[in-house]
């Protein structure tokens, strides 16, 4: 299915039909779904658009009697249940409108402009602004904000600029610097491969944010790749690999002393229309599914190739986050990771904090919304 669509309407009343138009293929529009969409004011609400009747009561054999075309793309319909009222048919298109309002991803590779990514903080004190870089990342999944303040707790007053604060086992936020023994390798000096945060959870954290307050090693470099530009590499190379990755979930668990955190899901993710979002991977915390034994080796060769593309230069971009810095990304779209490093060189210190991905989308919409009632 594509994501965006042109769609047009067209108004028959001799056939009494409503027919749409999507890219060039014609058909009519169904009775109870027209039904079912009434306008008015008596039928719905004009502030919540909320509806004041239950149309999954709706007789299924209702039928259009009448249809009169009062102007381009607004017709009076009439019912079969007695029903009749005015349609201004470009109400419709939400419906065709496979991204919902959001602008189309991007996939990229690490030979990408990043100055694509950056934002100044400064730019977010304004609507135009934030609409400006929810855009850009849902367009690129990643957006680098800079001229954040080197400040403890600067981080939330920035996620709640696109939304709220998501707070589990490990806080509202969490510190990230080498500590021993502590109940995540994110807190070690070790290198974190191309990972998505908190698999075992339902739902995921949608958002992570990661803000550097010191930098003071010379490696420990940050690196993020878009799983959507590995996925089109990896489907090409090994097409029965995607599809069990798609299909089998695997099991992925985190325990501590005060939870046991587990959850099964497919690495491979899609959302409802099966357009592929992400991965969930996590080499430190899944498990292989028990297949047979054919399976299992196509199943392993695909998630062994899946973490390859995620590490290969031509896909993954190494960067230094300074201090003052700000990333921000799509859990599962864009994954993150870091190179090792040395903490006797000194302190690397950064905070993170998740928010939820429908956060940003919805603010997005009502953003552009308001702007376009002001103008």
């Amino acid at each position: 299915m594509q994501d965006t669509r042109t769609v047009e309407y067209r108004i028959d009343e001799h056939q009494a039909q409503v027919l749409a138009s999507i890219d060039g293929k014609e058909f009519a529009l169904p009775a109870l779904w027209l039904r079912e969409r009434c306008q008015d004011a008596e039928s719905l609400d004009p502030v919540t658009r909320q509806r004041f009747f239950d149309p999954h009561q709706l007789d299924e054999d209702v039928a259009l009697v009448r249809v009169e075309k009062k102007k381009e793309n607004l017709a009076h319909l009439s019912f079969s249940d007695g029903y009749s009222g005015d349609y201004k048919l470009s109400e419709f298109d939400g419906d065709f409108d496979l991204l919902d309002g959001d602008p189309a991803d991007v996939p990229w590779k690490s030979d990408i402009d990043k100055s694509l990514f950056h934002v100044d903080l400064a730019s977010l004190q304004t609507d135009e602004g934030v609409i400006k870089a929810i855009e850009t990342f849902l367009t690129y999944g990643v957006l680098i904000i800079n001229n954040v303040p080197q400040e403890r707790d600067a981080i939330m007053d920035v996620a709640e600029i696109f939304g709220h604060l998501r707070e589990t086992n490990f806080g509202k936020y969490f510190e990230v610097f080498s500590r021993p023994k502590s109940n995540d390798l994110a807190y070690r000096s070790v290198p974190l491969g191309p990972h998505t945060d908190n698999p075992y959870r339902d739902p995921m954290p949608g958002i992570q944010l990661l803000h550097c307050l010191e930098n003071q090693t010379t490696q420990g470099l940050s690196t993020l790749v878009d799983s959507l530009s590995v996925l089109r590499q990896l489907k090409q190379e090994q097409p029965e690999g995607y599809q069990l990755l798609s299909e089998v979930p695997v099991r992925f668990r985190h325990f501590d002393t005060d939870v046991d955190l587990i959850e099964r899901r497919t690495i491979i993710e899609s959302d409802a229309n099966g357009r592929v979002t992400g991965i969930a991977y996590s080499p430190r915390l899944d498990s292989l599914p028990l297949l047979s034994p054919d399976d299992l080796v196509t199943f392993h060769r695909a998630r062994q190739r899946l973490g390859q593309l995620l590490c290969s230069p031509e896909y993954q971009w190494r960067f230094r986050l300074e201090p003052g810095q700000l990333q921000m990304f799509h859990n599962t779209r864009v994954l993150h990771g870091r190179t090792g490093f040395d903490p006797n060189e000194g302190l690397r210190h950064l905070q993170g904090a998740y928010i939820d991905v429908d956060s940003p989308r919805g603010r997005y919409k009502a953003l552009k919304r308001k702007l376009n009632s002001q103008q």
